[in-house]
């Protein structure tokens, strides 16, 4: 299921997050009966507490009533992209480039719909990723789901 939230809310909350001081990693949205989750993953060069997560929370909240972007109730969660940071704009994939990555698929690509490597960037819409020395290139558009991992 592709928890990716609608262009428009994240076109909504980006510069309200920006204009905090933050980045706004990602944002996920799982609907559900009878309340969907709205997650936004921030982070800082000095890294993320629980105060900058309430501090973002309560000024989104005020722009998500007044624009009211999504129908239904939903929670509102903040968080930091922790270890294992989830990748979502499409300039990640070149900005971390030599991370370690895993990637899940929303369909299968050679029989396959995860893969775990390391990642080599982005070239022509394919994420290039080293599997134990084999470069695998998987169409960005089906990317479910990637994360980042912390090298041990």
């Amino acid at each position: 299921m592709d928890m990716k939230a609608p262009e428009r809310v994240i076109n909504l909350l980006e510069p309200v997050v920006e204009g905090l001081g933050y980045e706004l990693v990602g944002v996920e949205y799982q609907p559900g009966r009878p309340q969907g989750m709205l997650r936004l993953y921030i982070d800082h060069p000095e890294g993320i507490e629980v105060d900058d997560c309430a501090r973002v929370s309560h000024q989104v909240s005020g722009v998500l009533d007044v624009e009211n972007p999504i129908a239904g109730e939903y929670l509102l969660e903040v968080s930091s992209p922790g270890l294992d940071r989830p990748v979502f704009k499409t300039d990640d994939y070149d900005r971390f480039a030599g991370e370690m990555i895993r990637v899940r698929l929303r369909g299968r690509l050679d029989g396959r719909r995860k893969f775990h490597g390391r990642l080599l960037g982005l070239e022509n819409d394919q994420v290039r990723i080293d599997e134990q020395g084999e470069e695998i290139t998987v169409p960005l558009t089906e990317i479910d789901r990637a994360h980042l991992e912390l090298e041990p």
